[in-house]
């Protein structure tokens, strides 16, 4: 049996990509970073939807089915409970209050506030609509920024509200990243963004986008 030494082809580690890049012009390296930081972008801005968009399903499946964590289980909209009463009737400061205070619990207002939550969440995970999701998104937190009132020092009935940022409150934050997203088309990334922009009825409306 014959015994054959190692070739030293196949010995040591191999970093093929070094030696491209050491190889490589100015002009070829420039490019290839270019590239990455395009691609790392990209695949943040898609963990961004994927997770801004669970935020807004998740929201829609517990207050559908009363899941034990913000819905009790039980009080779902399957059974009858209301998704906007506790919120909407809570509210203790604001321009808006009393107006709130008649929407509470308001079948319409119970059905655009779900729809809203379900059309929003599904667009962001599959990448699609995402400009409609971003207005409707934005509308949405705007409502409920106003509700929550964060200038407020105090309530209405004079104790402390507790506040803890006069503007930048997470529904505004979330009013941004639903901007950003489709301002930078994170659907094509990891979604059905780019076979969505090619249907006739969204390349006649580009606000579909």
């Amino acid at each position: 049996m014959a015994v054959h030494e190692p070739s030293h082809r196949s010995s040591g580690l191999h970093l093929p990509s070094f030696r491209r890049i050491r190889n490589a012009s100015p002009s070829e390296s420039a490019a290839s970073t270019l590239s990455d930081t395009h691609t790392a972008r990209a695949y943040v801005l898609t963990s961004l939807r994927l997770l801004t968009g669970f935020v807004f399903l998740w929201a829609f499946l517990d207050k559908t089915f009363g899941l034990g964590y913000a819905t009790s289980p039980g009080k779902g909209w399957i059974d009858g409970g209301s998704p906007t009463k506790g919120f909407l009737s809570g509210v203790a400061a604001g321009p808006m209050e009393s107006t709130f205070h008649d929407w509470a619990g308001a079948a319409w207002a119970d059905g655009l506030f779900m729809l809203g939550l379900l059309g929003i969440g599904v667009a962001l995970i599959a990448g699609v609509a995402l400009r409609f999701a971003a207005v409707v998104g934005t509308l949405m937190m705007a409502l409920m920024w106003v509700a929550e009132w964060p200038p407020a020092q105090h309530l209405s009935d004079g104790s402390p509200s507790m506040s803890t940022n006069p503007f930048a409150e997470y529904h505004v934050v979330y009013a941004v990243v639903l901007i950003a997203l489709a301002a930078a088309s994170a659907g094509d990334t990891l979604g059905l963004g780019r076979l969505w922009a090619k249907l006739p009825l969204v390349r006649r409306s580009p606000w579909l986008r």
